[in-house]
C-alpha cells in the first residue's frame, strides 16, 4: 500500500500540470504513448508480444488514434489507417499457416483500435472550449472511485462482488467507490463553481458520480476477466504498487466515453 500511495503522490501533480498548463498536443502525445504501452501489455498478456510485426502494427495504430482525435483530421485518414491496419493483420493470418488464430487477431483489434478509441474520449473532451476542465471529470470519477473501492474494501469488505473473476473485490468496496465518486464530483463541481466562470448542475454531478462509478466497476471487471483467462496477475509493472498502464486505466476505458456521452446530452458544466 505504501508504494501505491507514493506512486500516486508523484503522478497526480504531474497529471495536473500536464492537463492545466501544458499544450494540449502534449496531452494527446502522452495519451498516444500510453495507449501504445497498453496495447503491448495486452498483447504480452495474451502471448502475442513475441511477434514484432504485430507489436509494431498495433502499437502504431494505438498511437495514431489519439493524434487523429486531437487534430480532428478528416475521416478519410482514419479510413486509410484502419484499412492498412486491417490488411496487415489479415496478412499475418494468411501467412501464418494456421499458427495465428482468429481469436488472437481479435486481441490486436482490441489493443490497437478499441482501447485507444475509448481512451481518446479524453482528447475529444479536451477539444471543447473548457476542455481542460472537462478532461478532469472522467479522471476524478474513475481514479477516486477505484481508490475509494480499494481502501473501503480493504478495511470493511466482507462479501465478494465477483469471486470467480476478481476475488479481492467486495460489495462493500463497490458501494464505497460509488459514494466516493459522488463526493468527489460534488467537491470538484463546487471548486469550479467558486473559482471559474461556469454554470454547474449539482444534481447532474451526483448522476455523473453514480453512472461513472458503475462504469468504473464494469471496466475493472472486464479487464480482470481477461487476466483470469490468461492466468496473469498484472498486465505490467511500470507503476509499482499499481501494475501496468492497463491495470491503472482499466476503469477509465469505460468511464471516459461514458462521460463524453453524458457531456453531449446532459452537461454537468457549461
Amino acid at each position: 500500500m505504501k508504494m501505491r500511495l507514493i506512486v500516486a503522490a508523484v503522478l497526480v501533480p504531474l497529471i495536473l500540470v500536464m492537463i492545466l498548463v501544458a499544450p494540449t498536443i502534449l496531452t494527446a502525445i502522452v495519451l498516444g504513448v500510453l495507449c501504445a504501452i497498453a496495447a503491448f501489455e495486452l498483447m504480452a498478456g495474451t502471448g502475442l508480444s513475441k511477434n514484432l510485426r504485430l507489436v509494431c502494427y498495433t502499437g502504431a495504430m494505438a498511437f495514431f488514434i489519439p493524434m487523429w482525435c486531437h487534430f480532428g483530421m478528416p475521416h478519410i485518414w482514419m479510413v486509410l489507417a484502419l484499412s492498412i491496419f486491417t490488411m496487415l493483420l489479415f496478412s499475418e493470418l494468411l501467412i501464418s499457416k494456421g499458427r495465428f488464430r482468429l481469436e488472437r487477431l481479435s486481441v490486436c483489434f482490441i489493443a490497437g483500435l478499441l482501447i485507444p478509441y475509448m481512451l481518446s474520449a479524453l482528447v475529444r473532451l479536451m477539444n471543447h472550449d473548457i476542455g481542460r476542465l472537462l478532461i478532469m471529470i472522467p479522471l476524478v470519477v474513475a481514479f477516486l472511485a477505484d481508490s475509494g473501492a480499494y481502501f473501503i474494501g480493504k478495511f470493511f469488505g466482507r462479501h465478494k462482488l465477483s469471486p470467480t473473476i476478481s476475488p479481492n473485490k467486495t460489495i462493500e468496496g463497490a458501494v464505497g467507490g460509488i459514494f466516493t465518486a459522488i463526493l468527489a464530483m460534488l467537491i470538484f463541481c463546487l471548486v469550479l463553481d467558486l473559482s471559474v466562470d461556469v454554470t454547474v448542475n449539482y444534481a447532474l454531478a451526483i448522476t455523473y458520480g453514480i453512472i461513472g462509478s458503475l462504469a468504473s466497476i464494469f471496466g475493472d471487471l472486464c479487464f480482470s476477466a481477461i487476466k483470469r483467462q490468461t492466468g496473469i496477475k498484472d498486465y505490467g509493472n511500470l507503476l509499482p504498487g499499481h501494475g501496468g498502464i492497463l491495470d491503472r486505466c482499466d476503469s477509465l476505458f469505460i468511464v471516459a466515453p461514458i462521460i463524453e456521452i453524458l457531456m453531449a446530452f446532459l452537461p454537468v458544466v457549461e
